[in-house]
């Protein structure tokens, strides 16, 4: 028999693998020039007082992810957004995401109550009127069951994780990766180190972070980091969109965003 211990490592292994294994939406990444998207999950309220205000200094726009359950609460990354600052993000060109209603775990939640709070997302947005659709996706606190990722996809033209690699070559949609600025935020060469290997294969680097503040949440970096890690990515020739735009310019298959009804 397995030890604990050897359990836990092949679960984990498990955990990280599988969902990249199965029920994945292809796509050929072939830009004319690398992309670069810059998002921010859970978005408090540094994220756009901040890092959007870092961006737009660039004349550039990122992506948010965002859970309208836990509107002007705290948390572990500071206070999150209020109404007032998502129609701020709108107004400035930003992307507001979907990254489910309550902060749902993405591996420990039943996939029918994930799938039911990501309705309660969408009406939520509905509900305030501000002109949008949620049309992109972010797992919170890890990958997702497999099953799960079934259930998510048709609500989004594209559901992002982890996994700190550039998106080059054939990708899947459905589990889009991501490099965490927080985990390389004491090493600003590993960051461009991966800018550099995304200029060379012509790929989409998506990069995703917390907070951005003075004193940082150990999910977030500093203003200054921040800005030292977009002033390299501009340099790099990259183009520097949002998801939901480089979807589109990557002329993504599936672009009509599914109505239907949870099955919760």
């Amino acid at each position: 028999m397995f030890s604990r211990s050897a359990w836990s490592v092949v679960h984990g292994y498990y955990k990280r693998t599988a969902p990249r294994l199965v029920f994945r939406r292809p796509l050929v990444i072939e830009p004319e020039l690398p992309l670069i998207s810059f998002t921010f999950d859970d978005f408090p309220r540094t994220a756009l007082t901040a890092g959007g205000a870092i961006l737009n200094r660039y004349c550039l726009s990122g992506t948010y992810y965002t859970c309208l359950g836990l509107l002007g609460k705290d948390s572990p990354s500071g206070p999150i957004c209020d109404r007032e600052d998502l129609r701020g993000l709108l107004t400035n060109g930003h992307e507001l995401a979907c990254h489910t209603f309550s902060h749902c775990h993405s591996w420990e939640t039943d996939g029918a109550a994930f799938e039911k709070s990501l309705m309660q997302n969408r009406l939520a947005v509905a509900e305030l009127e501000l002109g949008t659709a949620l049309k992109s996706f972010s797992y919170p606190i890890c990958e997702p069951r497999p099953m799960t990722k079934h259930r998510v996809a048709p609500y989004f033209l594209s559901c992002r994780g982890g996994g700190q690699r550039i998106n080059a070559g054939t990708v899947d949609l459905n589990l889009l990766s991501a490099y965490f600025l927080e985990k390389s935020r004491d090493r600003i060469q590993s960051v461009r180190d991966v800018i550099d290997e995304n200029r060379v294969a012509r790929g989409w680097l998506i990069f995703a972070t917390h907070d951005v503040s003075h004193i940082p949440s150990p999910f977030g970096c500093t203003p200054g980091f921040f800005e030292n890690v977009v002033t390299y990515a501009i340099d790099s020739g990259a183009r520097i969109i949002p998801v939901v735009k480089a979807l589109e310019m990557l002329c993504a298959p599936g672009a009509a965003i599914s109505t239907r009804p949870s099955t919760a």
